[in-house]
């Protein structure tokens, strides 16, 4: 019986050239699947055919935009999800969920061997791999640009050989891959760290520094959940969809970061993530009125922690798992209102508001109506410092610093 392939495809020349070269190189057909996660660009009908036309004997399109947004992009809200205090995982965060459609897609047509298009150099290599052996540890893998070493002039070679209907001839500068959360963009000039980006690289974001007027957008929050921006009720998705477009014009969530890739070197990256940064912004602020100080505290190492094993590829791990059951748990008050303005590239939080809310006016004013005991205060101090204290005095009495 025939094996089938089952393969990661974009549409793009490595994926397209993938599916003949790896029905020659291992003998098996090809089952094409495209996941739609707001990425843009073609239309999945054309990437479709196009995947047929190169030779693939089935060809799916999954409309995963709702999904990745409330599945995917929700818990790295509530998560406060920022890699490096400041990566907020925009591929990271796709990865398991197009891993959980091709498993899906295998089990459906028959497929033994799952193919994806990642280099030996990056960290999705790990994320597609790892997701994999975590919900199908029976299929085999194969990644072909790793795998065989497979390079772009190869592909483009073996494209022209086999008359295949793709564009060999268009060669971005920059390695780019995007979805509904963010952008990223690598390589060429920018592998100097030196260099600066260069205006032409954006596509999410306006220039901050162009004249403009100020936004100001009001979010609602319901345990953690974005549910309306101005009062008008939205899913998920059409929240980071609405600051994506309002951010975006304003210049907000543009990144250029030197960051700590898994496999152990250092890569340059330039992120545009205008409604991950303004909905990570409001968030936090809302917690920061609305979740008590001891939880608090230990949640900031929680959500450190949850991004670093999403970054490295570990959503399905069963730490990951007691990570979003704590998260889960202290978002039950997180409800209520942030104002934010956006401008200038800059997403600034100017007002907050809920009825859950911690902060209390008359305990925190200076002026009249103060109802906060400062007689309490001395003895306090005096406990608290004990300790420190009474340390102090052994070290003067052993000749201590």
């Amino acid at each position: 019986m025939t094996e089938r392939v089952v393969l990661a495809y974009s549409g793009g020349l490595d994926t397209s050239v993938a599916i003949p070269y790896l029905a020659d190189r291992t003998g098996a057909e090809v089952i094409a699947v495209a996941v739609d996660v707001g990425q843009g660009g073609e239309d999945l009908d054309a990437i479709r055919q196009r995947a047929l036309d190169c030779g693939a004997v089935e060809s799916e399109v999954v409309d995963a935009r709702d999904e990745f947004a409330a599945g995917y992009c929700l818990p790295a809200i509530r998560a406060n999800a920022l890699y490096m205090d400041r990566y907020p995982l925009v591929s990271a965060l796709s990865r398991p969920l197009i891993v959980k459609h091709l498993v899906a897609a295998a089990r459906a047509h028959g497929g033994t061997i799952v193919s994806h298009g990642c280099t030996g150099k990056g960290n999705d290599q790990v994320r597609f791999e790892v997701g994999l052996g975590a919900l199908a540890p029976d299929l085999k893998i194969v990644a072909p640009a790793r795998d065989f070493a497979w390079t772009r002039d190869k592909a483009i070679a073996f494209a022209e050989e086999k008359g295949l209907p793709i564009d060999v001839s268009a060669k971005s500068p920059y390695s780019i891959d995007q979805n509904l959360w963010g952008r990223a963009v690598e390589t060429g000039f920018l592998e100097d760290v030196w260099n600066p980006p260069v205006e032409d690289l954006y596509a999410y974001t306006c220039d901050p520094a162009q004249e403009r007027d100020p936004d100001e957008v009001v979010i609602t929050f319901d345990a953690g959940v974005p549910v309306a921006i101005d009062g008008e009720t939205v899913t998920p998705y059409q929240a980071i969809l609405e600051l994506n477009r309002r951010a975006g014009a304003q210049g907000v969530g543009r990144l250029d970061m030197v960051e700590d890739r898994l496999v152990g070197i250092k890569s340059r990256e330039v992120y545009e993530a205008p409604g991950a940064i303004a909905l990570i912004t409001a968030h936090q602020e809302l917690e920061a009125v609305t979740v008590e100080r001891d939880l608090a505290r230990f949640k900031r190492g929680v959500d450190q922690r949850w991004g670093e094993l999403v970054y490295d590829g570990l959503w399905f791990s069963p730490l990951k798992r007691s990570l979003d059951a704590f998260i889960d748990d202290a978002q039950q008050h997180v409800t209520g209102e942030v104002r934010l303005t956006l401008h200038g590239g800059r997403a600034t939080v100017t007002g907050r508001r809920s009825e859950a809310s911690l902060y209390d006016f008359g305990m925190a004013t200076y002026d009249t109506g103060d109802t906060f005991d400062q007689s309490l205060a001395k003895g306090f101090v005096q406990l608290w410092g004990l300790p420190s204290k009474m340390a102090a005095a052994r070290d003067a009495r052993l000749g201590g610093c």
